[in-house]
């Protein structure tokens, strides 16, 4: 008997039914459920002996999915460290799609297994070094791990502690011993970091070539006296000196008088302009100046400088940046007690940095949930664990570019949310349309245009009705929603998986490979 021409559509929605047994899910993994492959090892949580059924298959294809997958344990993906294959590796290291605003780490074990491989594997892809890359710019390395990393035993990972954890937080004996560390690479690296803070040695260094090298020495940099005055005299490089916290201090006052008013704007959000230049700057004929220099009192630090350039355009460019640690000892933010200040500013921008915050205390969290600023609203959904759930909601429906990330959230309503079945983004809809407590399905939405609204109504909790399932399984435009249906029982996803041509399991499936067992054990 040939397959049924719907059966890629019931190998899906079978994938994702969430109600589906383990043997369902594993005879998934049979070649000819291979239409299911992505949606069941990358879009959903999976049991435990689904789990290592997964990560000993033989495709390759399987266990690069599961290594992207959101939904399970670090740890389990973390199973993959060892494989053979250097693309399923790569997509461990790059870590979930989509690519979660606050990733959830690897363990450690994982993560020093990666940055110190030898060699990639067995596809000749990709190199270790270009594996251990993707790791480092994945945020799947908690800032704890970083800060460790200058003292570690392993060479190739104190490297990557003095290039990438913040040369000036080391303290003087801590950069002495690296200088003086036995391994050469650790002290070429040391020694780098020493000549980056030596403005003579970025004086002689300094291409005159534009470009994106000059531009990042000179915004990071200390400069030269020298340096700074070629670069007011010919005009260039403004930008970069302007918000450069090592520009000597005669060069930020010329620079507060420029007549470019985005050089002008930075000068106003520095942290070490004095009480005479920030006044001046209160009184700029350029409203974005003047804002920037009376949003901030003094005194102010650098960090708090760097938490409203967080902000500052945010509502026009509907931000998906990375969520920081909420554990503010790990990072290199403000103090707690800025951040609280903030929710009680009168200036909008400030309540919006402190809705950025992750460790705002609820009872600041209560009162910005009620801010009668709608940015400041959305910024405490997307980035407060704690936000109300009607905020959070009200966020989902109001800004679609946050939606991936939003519905990653505990806090993110699944209930209550008939009054949005008629909403006209059919996202929305198709949000409401899987709301467990509906007490009827919303059978309306079973023609909705919109594919995925429809894909939503068959696969309803509140959709209950056996007959009315049957029609949708052997309806194109819905079988793939209905057989996802937790209401179907597990009887009738293994009769449509015998349709779709799978195999039954003759026995359990084998889950040791030998590889797959190195490295974590």
């Amino acid at each position: 008997m040939s397959p049924s021409p719907l059966s890629e559509s019931w190998l899906r929605g079978i994938a994702a039914n969430p109600a589906a047994p383990s043997d369902v899910l594993i005879r998934l993994l049979d070649p000819v459920g291979r239409p299911a492959w992505r949606v069941l090892c990358e879009e959903r949580d999976l049991p435990a002996d689904v789990v290592d059924a997964v990560v000993a298959h033989p495709e390759r294809a399987v266990r690069r999915a599961f290594a992207r997958n959101p939904h399970v344990d670090p740890a389990q993906r973390g199973r993959l460290v060892s494989d053979p294959a250097d693309l399923v590796r790569a997509s461990l290291a790059s870590g979930p799609r989509p690519r979660p605003r606050r990733p959830r780490p690897l363990p450690d074990a994982v993560i020093e297994t990666l940055l110190t491989a030898e060699e990639a594997g067995e596809d000749g892809m990709l190199t270790a070094d270009e594996i251990a890359g993707e790791l480092i710019s994945s945020r799947q390395i908690p800032l704890s791990y970083w800060r460790g990393l200058s003292e570690h035993p392993h060479p190739r990972l104190r490297v990557m502690g003095v290039n990438n954890a913040g040369w000036r937080r080391l303290g003087p004996a801590r950069r002495a011993a690296l200088l003086a560390d036995p391994d050469p690479a650790v002290r070429a690296a040391a020694a780098r970091r020493v000549r980056d803070l030596d403005p003579v040695a970025l004086e002689a260094e300094l291409p005159e070539e534009n470009g994106h090298f000059r531009r990042g020495l000179l915004t990071n940099h200390p400069v030269t006296d020298t340096v700074a005055e070629a670069c007011l005299a010919a005009g260039r490089d403004l930008w970069s000196l302007a918000q450069n916290r090592h520009t000597p201090y005669f060069a930020v006052v010329r620079l507060a008088r420029d007549p470019d008013p985005e050089v002008r704007e930075r000068v106003a959000a520095r942290a070490d302009v004095d009480a005479a230049l920030l006044a001046e700057l209160a009184e700029d004929p350029e409203e974005s100046v003047r804002n920037r220099a009376v949003v901030h009192p003094l005194p102010r630090t650098w960090a708090e400088r760097s938490a409203i350039d967080s902000v500052v355009g945010w509502h026009a460019v509907d931000c998906d940046c990375p969520i920081p640690e909420p554990d503010s000892s790990l990072s290199d933010g403000p103090d707690a007690s800025w951040y609280e200040a903030c929710a009680g500013s009168e200036h909008a921008v400030l309540r919006r940095v402190a809705a950025s915050h992750p460790a705002l205390p609820v009872e600041l969290v209560a009162r910005l949930a009620e801010d009668p600023d709608p940015e400041v609203r959305h910024r405490l959904a997307c980035h407060h664990p704690l936000a109300p759930p009607e905020t959070v909601l009200a966020t989902f429906v109001a800004r679609p570019r946050q939606r991936p990330h939003l519905l990653t959230l505990p806090g993110m309503p699944r209930t209550g949310l008939r009054h949005l079945l008629d909403h006209d983004d059919p996202e929305v809809r198709a949000l409401a349309a899987a709301d467990p407590s509906l007490d009827q399905a919303p059978a309306r939405l079973l023609t909705d245009p919109d594919e995925r609204v429809r894909r939503a109504a068959a696969a309803a909790p509140a959709l209950r009705d056996a007959a009315a399932l049957a029609a949708l399984l052997d309806d194109p435009a819905t079988a793939e929603g209905a057989a996802a249906n937790p209401n179907l029982p597990a009887r009738r996803l293994r009769e449509l998986l015998d349709l779709a041509g799978v195999p039954a399991l003759d026995r359990p499936p084998a889950v040791t490979l030998p590889h797959l067992q190195e490295g974590l054990s």
